[in-house]
């Protein structure tokens, strides 16, 4: 009964008032066009899904398959391409990489995209209409990592102009390998190369290559880095072969970056000429003087390991030998020979005390070689400085420099004068520093003639 006094229609899907379950009741004279106007009329519409739905209508995105590449069956596809480099953030010798930001930028003509417009003006659009339409599928050849920014939106343009022609712009940081030289650390130049290349499409399929050549490459002013000079930036192209799918076009940024050498000068160079410098002032110290040269002989060798492993600790553990382990580790032996040339002077110096003292012996004579006698009246280098190294200006005997020492010999009988309780002056000749002597020029030389040798061949 009610059914028939209130009848209900219902209404067809088109529009979209809900599912097939949904009623409404209206009066039997109801007219259904009257009614869907001002149904419609009720609803608020979506601008933003009208003006996309407009753009994509203008440019007939429902009307081709974007999955395919433009021209399919033809010829390659050209896909020009230009960079703008934006920074050049950071270079690591221990990973062997480099982080660029760039912005990457495609050309090509796709005629689907082609529309009318009176004006030949062209339309701009954000990244939400790329992900509807066919682009390039660009990447980054050995690159460890990558991302387009985000922020506040994708950092993604789109331009379509009337005849077709379209521009492809993202902004994008990559951080790729570079492989790097470093036998002539830090005195080193170093090429590196970002490589960008199509994934899917051969070389039949789309066409890689410099918009401009190199003048398709530019980079800010600003581009600065602390350790290195950015020499040349340029540009070539190739082609790389897989064997599983053939050959791709390959296009190559290339810059040359020179090392900065004056940070490795204060804190490796110069440090390290210094103790070899230092380890040369025990040439001027008294042989006897233990206490005073073997401290600093072991101080000067200890401050040269220290450097080394600093030095190394920031590098990679390459198999080969670097400019500055040539240097450091030739310092490193100069300060060692330091040490052992005083070992050498006092063995030496040992030996020709007991000489000495086995001549004295012969002859009758106190020994003066430093040890005590009940018979001694004073030190036997009572007469010689004890923090020099002897009179330089004496002649020479039998060709080489002697040092002459003055003894004072007590005689406790008259065995030699007759005269109890006298004393008697001998000169004797004994040659202890001789090595010492040498030292002084031969150190100094052949460490000034290793620096010329050096830097003539690294720098």
């Amino acid at each position: 009964f009610m059914f028939l006094t209130k009848p209900y229609i219902i209404l067809p899907q088109p529009l979209e008032l809900g599912n097939s379950s949904d009623y409404l009741p209206v009066k039997n004279n109801l007219n259904m066009e009257s009614y869907n106007g001002k149904y419609n009329e009720l609803r608020s519409p979506d601008i933003t899904k009208a003006r996309a739905t407009k753009s994509e209508q203008l440019l007939r995105i429902d009307d081709h398959d974007f999955t395919m590449r433009p021209g399919f069956g033809g010829p390659a596809v050209p896909v020009g391409v230009d960079v703008q480099v934006e920074s050049l953030d950071a270079i690591s010798e221990v990973d062997m990489d480099f982080t660029m930001t760039l912005y990457l930028r495609h050309y090509w003509k796709d005629d689907r995209l082609s529309f009318k417009s009176n004006t030949n003006q062209s339309m701009t659009f954000d990244g939400r209409l790329v992900k509807k339409i066919w682009v390039p599928d660009m990447f980054f050849v050995h690159s460890k990592k990558s991302f387009t920014h985000d922020t506040t939106t994708d950092n993604v343009m789109l331009r379509v102009y009337p005849d077709g022609k379209v521009l492809y712009s993202l902004r994008v940081t990559v951080t790729a390998m570079c492989s790097m030289d470093l036998s002539r650390f830090p005195l080193d130049t170093q090429t590196c190369s970002l490589e960008i290349e199509s994934y899917a499409y051969t070389d039949d399929d789309l066409m890689l290559y410099w918009k401009e050549g190199n003048r398709s490459l530019n980079t800010d002013e600003r581009i600065s880095l602390s350790q290195f000079l950015i020499q040349e930036f340029h540009t070539t192209t190739k082609l790389a072969f897989y064997s599983s799918t053939g050959w791709y076009n390959r296009l190559y940024i290339n810059f040359t970056l020179r090392r900065h050498i004056f940070f490795f000068l204060l804190q490796t160079y110069f440090p390290a000429t210094l103790m070899v410098m230092l380890s040369w002032v025990s040439f001027w110290i008294d042989r006897r003087a233990v206490p005073a040269r073997v401290p600093l002989g072991i101080t000067t060798v200890l401050t040269m390991s220290t450097i080394i492993t600093g030095v190394n600790a920031s590098m990679p553990r390459v198999s080969y030998i670097k400019a500055v382990d040539v240097y450091l580790w030739i310092s490193f032996v100069f300060v060692f020979l330091s040490v052992i040339e005083y070992a050498a002077v006092n063995y030496l110096s040992t030996l020709q005390e007991r000489k000495e003292r086995k001549l004295r012996e012969k002859v009758g004579l106190p020994c003066t070689c430093g040890i005590a006698h009940p018979g001694m009246m004073s030190d036997c280098y009572s007469e010689v400085d004890v923090n020099t190294t002897g009179n330089y200006g004496m002649p020479e005997e039998n060709g080489m420099r002697r040092e002459r020492m003055l003894v004072e010999l007590a005689m406790e009988s008259d065995q030699m004068t007759g005269h109890v309780g006298s004393r008697a002056y001998s000169s004797i000749w004994i040659d202890t520093h001789a090595i010492d002597k040498y030292s002084r020029v031969i150190f100094p030389g052949s460490y000034i003639l290793f620096n010329i040798i050096y830097w003539s061949i690294y720098s």
